[in-house]
């Protein structure tokens, strides 16, 4: 059985073409559940209408990483299969699903969409990170259009049951970014494996082809704490974290020449390091990254 796990906020006309783009794919998913986290915008009542949508609705915004937690652990536990994640404003192209479930391998129990933005180029926020490693492994992927990845994010991820029963659950606490980078870093460090189904796409619906640097605000802020939560976890190699450091770095100082506040670098610099969850965080109006 294969559930759509769609994440929202406060977003209802992108939900409602997100919804339409699942109920026009040529392999529909088998159920849909929307995690709703808290909407105040008439969300919850529109839901309540739809006859085969699950509607779960969270008592108060916990962030698109609390809201794939919570979805993940519905459908898991319901039996579902594959688990399809997106945010509300990602739009499946029809044969997107197909394609995820086409390819014959077995071992690829986390399977990547293609996510592109309005004008057809490469979502920014959502550039895979590839599996460097081994070149093997991407001559072997190349005949069925597969590229093996090391790292996603869930702008359409299919996600095997196995993955949840291994590996568990991605961690609430991140609120927003890095939830996904981090989960799916954790299930390919530990022996699973994920491509980038190249004939799967999706159209993520951001209003800007945004990065961390370049969203609104202070939502830099869990750019910062998150990353650090990354570099104290055991998903990733030494030198890996050494790379995410130097990352850290360079955004930050990006971010801070573009007008960001330096304030905003410093709480969350803090944040990470003593391993806060959410002390001092700023509030973000969205689920979605």
């Amino acid at each position: 059985m294969i559930w759509a796990v769609v994440v929202t906020r406060d977003r209802l006309a992108l939900l409602r073409d997100c919804l339409d783009a699942l109920r026009a794919q040529t392999r529909r998913p088998d159920r849909i559940l929307v995690v709703d986290n808290a909407s105040s915008d008439g969300t919850a009542a529109f839901l309540a209408a739809q006859d085969d949508v699950e509607a779960l609705r969270l008592g108060e915004n916990v962030g698109g990483a609390g809201g794939f937690h919570a979805g993940l652990e519905r459908a898991h536990a319901a039996g579902a299969e594959w688990m399809w994640l997106m945010d509300d404003d990602t739009i499946p192209r029809p044969e997107a699903l197909a394609a995820l479930l086409k390819p014959d391998d077995p071992a690829a129990i986390l399977r990547a969409s293609v996510a592109v933005w309005k004008d057809g180029r490469l979502h920014p926020m959502n550039v895979p990170g590839l599996e460097r490693e081994r070149i093997e492994p991407l001559i072997e992927a190349a005949p069925q259009r597969l590229l093996p990845l090391r790292t996603s994010t869930f702008v359409s991820l299919a996600v095997h049951r196995s993955a949840v029963d291994r590996f568990g659950l991605p961690e609430a606490r991140y609120f927003i970014w890095s939830d996904d980078i981090e989960y799916t870093a954790r299930v390919t460090r530990g022996g699973g494996r994920m491509v980038l189904v190249t004939d799967s796409v999706v159209e993520h619906r951001t209003a800007k082809p945004y990065t961390a640097v370049t969203s609104a605000g202070d939502r830099f802020y869990y750019h910062a704490r998150n990353t650090l939560f990354m570099v104290r976890g055991r998903s990733w190699s030494t030198l890996e974290k050494a790379s995410l450091l130097y990352l850290l770095a360079v955004t930050s100082l990006q971010y801070v020449r573009g007008g960001g506040s330096p304030h905003v670098v410093i709480r969350g610099l803090r944040d990470g390091l003593a391993g806060r969850a959410a002390t001092g965080a700023p509030r973000a109006s969205s689920a979605a990254r």
